[in-house]
């Protein structure tokens, strides 16, 4: 006799939301392993980036995708439309809400947009653990009002209180299929942009609001070497003169500060020694390049 044919589940599940819901956070938790940045700023992802929960005979395609506000230059708009583009991709949608702030403004407009498109999210309202116990269940019913809830989960991403049950519920709405990816795969994105988007993290986690938005991080070269180590080198590319002392700090003491903690983040993740070299750049129109939006998959629009 033979064994029964393996039957396997496979889909995608767009986790949208406003920006610092927690999404990226969410993203790193189901995964079990750090691969999309996160940062007090919002608006801090500017592409849709894929994790891959493979367990037992499932595999999740988790899109952590761009908070949705309202779009004011060309980045902001192609970070928008590239969030609104993967929930038309996705078999189901994650809708985060940060039960902490509430965040509200941009919901009546999510809820239209997701009802427009005949979609029922599941909602996850989020940082319950910190938030008014008193004021989530009024939030939840407001919501529910909208008649397009499929079902409601309070959660707390950082704690991970709460993602057992949304996990599970999000894999059984996944249709039959054959998997997507490897069985071992964590992400659909090249290990180069996920170990720029991590010096990227540290440069908004250590400057803060010293530092506009107006500053990215773009892989240059990638070396593997004999001894199991890896060179990379990257550029920080600045948009004013005047941010570079600031990147640089005091004798050079914030980029060293930077390079170290993005290298120890990206030695975790590739599990493996890791030479980082940064350079600082001054392109004043990059966020007007193609190359740019091409390189981190946006449209770019006008």
């Amino acid at each position: 006799m033979t064994d029964a044919p393996r039957t396997t589940r496979a889909g995608f599940v767009a986790i949208m939301g406003a920006p610092n819901a927690g999404k990226s956070t969410l993203l790193n938790t189901l995964i079990g392993q750090k691969i999309s940045i996160t940062s007090p700023k919002p608006q801090t992802t500017r592409m849709k980036m894929v994790g891959v929960l493979t367990e037992g005979e499932t595999q999740i395609g988790l899109m952590d995708t761009p908070g949705i506000f309202n779009p004011k230059g060309r980045m902001d708009r192609a970070m928008v439309h590239a969030a609104w583009n993967a929930i038309g991709e996705a078999d189901a949608v994650l809708l985060l809400v940060d039960a902490l702030t509430k965040r509200e403004e941009m919901l009546p407009h999510i809820m239209d947009e997701l009802k427009q498109r005949d979609l029922r999210p599941t909602l996850a309202l989020n940082k319950v653990d910190k938030a008014d116990k008193a004021e989530l269940l009024p939030l939840a019913q407001k919501l529910h009002d909208t008649g397009i809830i499929d079902a409601t989960f309070m959660i707390s991403a950082l704690t991970g209180d709460g993602v057992a049950d949304v996990k599970k519920h999000l894999a059984a709405k996944m249709p039959e299929g054959p998997w997507f990816f490897p069985e071992d795969q964590l992400s659909d994105m090249p290990s180069q942009i996920i170990a720029a988007e991590m010096t990227r993290e540290q440069l908004y986690r250590q400057l803060q609001q010293e530092l506009p938005y107006a500053a990215t991080v773009i892989p240059e070269s990638w070396e593997n070497k004999t001894d199991g180590s890896v060179v990379i080198r990257q550029s920080i590319i600045i948009a004013r003169a005047g941010h570079r002392p600031i990147v640089l700090g005091k004798q050079g003491t914030r980029i060293k500060a930077i390079g170290a903690a993005a290298r120890r983040d990206i030695g975790a993740f590739l599990g493996c020694p890791v030479h980082l070299f940064l350079e600082i750049k001054l392109d004043e129109k990059w966020q007007d390049r193609r190359e740019f939006y091409q390189m981190f998959g946006l449209e770019f629009g006008k």
